[in-house]
């Protein structure tokens, strides 16, 4: 099935998100396996597929409701959506590039800037030592934002897996690591 992504006028956010990523949330009809399926749809403003459905609608209105979603801050990028979806998008591409244009306009949700503080001690930690030492990664963490270690467990895919001491598990793969930061530096390269 072809899409077609040519509009006069302005390029809408489904479009830019599109050339950016090659993930096409007009490909989506709105069958809802991406929200059945999403471990942390619950706590979402808009579930995946009414984002989908936002970026269809494409009015300055709606992409402004995405941007400014607690939603996209929420993905874990788990892929659980991906491997249901019928029409193959790449959701959590999407929600990447939407998370980078809401910083990019300054329109972070105002309940995603713990996880945003989170998210950059994590990395910093791994990118440093090539492994998570908790510790260190909690101070950071509060020295950053001064909040208390509850707060640290409210951010998304920690509460999901429900204790810290887990986490590492996840980076055991160093040379996944590598390729994982490779394509992020790589990213800031271009984008300047």
């Amino acid at each position: 099935m072809s899409v077609d992504h040519h509009h006069h006028g302005p390029k809408s956010l489904a479009d830019k998100a599109y050339e950016y990523t090659g993930a096409s949330a007009a490909r989506c009809y709105q069958c809802g396996k991406c929200s059945a399926g999403c471990p942390l749809s619950g706590d979402m403003d808009y579930p995946p597929s009414l984002i989908m459905h936002m970026l269809q609608l494409g009015t300055p209105d709606m992409e402004d409701k995405v941007l400014r979603s607690y939603t996209i801050w929420l993905c874990l990028s788990c892929e659980t959506c991906f491997t249901r979806c019928p029409m193959e998008i790449d959701i959590p591409k999407l929600m990447d590039y939407l998370r980078g244009e809401a910083i990019r306009q300054k329109k972070v949700n105002k309940k995603a800037k713990n996880i945003i503080a989170f998210h950059r001690s994590f990395l910093d930690s791994i990118c440093y030592t090539g492994r998570l030492y908790e510790v260190g990664l909690i101070a950071d963490y509060k020295a950053r934002t001064f909040h208390l270690l509850q707060d640290v467990l409210l951010a998304p895919w920690m509460f999901l897996k429900g204790k810290l001491h887990l986490i590492p598990e996840r980076i055991k793969n160093r040379s996944l690591m590598s390729r994982i930061f490779d394509r992020t530096l790589k990213k800031k390269e271009d984008a300047r």
